[in-house]
């Protein structure tokens, strides 16, 4: 927003594009990033819609977790299913699994559609690395979910919610410092 009203006080050119990380793990961009690309007319690119492999299949409760290949490899408390803060993933994974069961997809499939319904989205970016998860993604592409089935996303993964946080993505100062979202400690309390 802030960049939008600096262009047009200075009247230069705008933004025109946004490109966030979005899957159905990584929803807290339909709190105000996509409400705003809509309401701006801007494009959106998200990236990562297999939330780094969670949404592969890949990643299962119960089912050891090699923490030393892959994205895990990279940030293994990330994936550690031991750590308490990663149950809810986990367990977001499996009612997916059971719900892309259901639709007759497979989960990369349902993740990549889920993406591409919300009328914000311009296009999802994706990473395969082999042919066959190529074609498996753009299968996810083509398939249209009915709203039956996003709202029993939504009842999986509410909207806005973040389940994970993506790989890369930026973590805003007033998130990250304490001290930025906290009155110093002799004005806590009411007067």
């Amino acid at each position: 927003m802030e960049s939008h009203h600096v262009a047009e006080r200075r009247a230069l050119g705008r933004f025109r594009t946004e490109q966030p990380p979005y899957s159905i793990l990584a929803r807290g961009i339909e709190a105000a990033v996509l409400p705003v690309c809509q309401r701006y007319g801007m494009g959106v690119l998200v990236w990562s819609p297999l939330a780094s492999g969670f949404l592969s299949g890949r990643y299962r409760p119960g089912q050891p977790v090699d923490l030393t290949a892959g994205r895990a490899a990279l940030t293994p408390a990330r994936f550690d299913p031991a750590i308490a803060g990663n149950a809810a993933k986990y367990a977001a994974v499996e009612q997916l699994l059971a719900l892309a069961d259901e639709v007759a997809c497979t989960l990369p499939e349902l993740a990549v559609a889920f993406t591409v319904a919300h009328p914000a989205v311009t296009l999802a970016i994706i990473g395969p690395r082999t042919m066959e998860q190529l074609e498996g993604l753009l299968k996810g592409a083509a398939l249209t979910l009915d709203d039956a089935v996003l709202d029993r996303i939504d009842e999986i993964v509410p909207p806005g919610v973040n389940r994970y946080q993506p790989d890369g993505a930026w973590s805003p100062p007033v998130l990250t410092d304490p001290a930025r979202r906290r009155r110093p400690l002799r004005d806590r309390a009411a007067a």
